[in-house]
């Protein structure tokens, strides 16, 4: 029972390097318009939470540059 040899195949490993290339491009390429939408719901959470507490700052920090 311990001289029993087993194979192990890993089809995944013998991966030719062209269609990873592809695959990291097209991750490239939908990174973009996520970061986007990341950067759109940001602002308008980030101007949403300065209308709500926009009078509890004082007047010398939300007007700094002003001067």
């Amino acid at each position: 029972m311990i001289d029993d040899k087993h194979h192990v195949v890993f089809p995944d490993i013998k991966s030719i390097f062209a269609p990873v290339v592809t695959l990291m491009v097209k991750w490239a390429v939908a990174a973009i318009p996520a970061l986007i939408v990341l950067l759109v719901v940001g602002a308008v959470a980030s101007s949403v939470i300065a209308g709500l507490f926009g009078d509890v700052l004082p007047r010398g920090i939300t007007s700094w540059w002003a001067r």
